[in-house]
């Protein structure tokens, strides 16, 4: 494995590892959008909508397994 530093796998791997691990302690996140309904000279009309953004099932515990795996290469790579 050359080229690959020790360091790059452990940053690598912490960060995909939390990333799993938000993923599977907040499977569900919602964004709002404001948006202009209606606009009659001064008057503005405005509606805000949610809406959400499930992340799917595997994808948490997959990183999260993709995060040990990196986490333990980096342990194992000589430098």
């Amino acid at each position: 494995m050359s080229g690959v530093s020790k360091n790059g796998l452990l940053v690598a791997g912490l960060a995909i590892g939390l990333a799993g691990c938000i993923a599977l302690a907040i499977p569900v996140f919602y964004t709002a959008q404001t948006r202009d309904v209606v606009r009659i000279g001064d008057l503005h009309v405005t509606a805000t909508e949610e809406r959400p953004h499930v992340i799917p099932p595997l994808l948490g515990p997959a990183a999260l397994l993709i995060g040990v795996v990196l986490v333990g290469a980096a342990f194992v790579v000589k430098a």
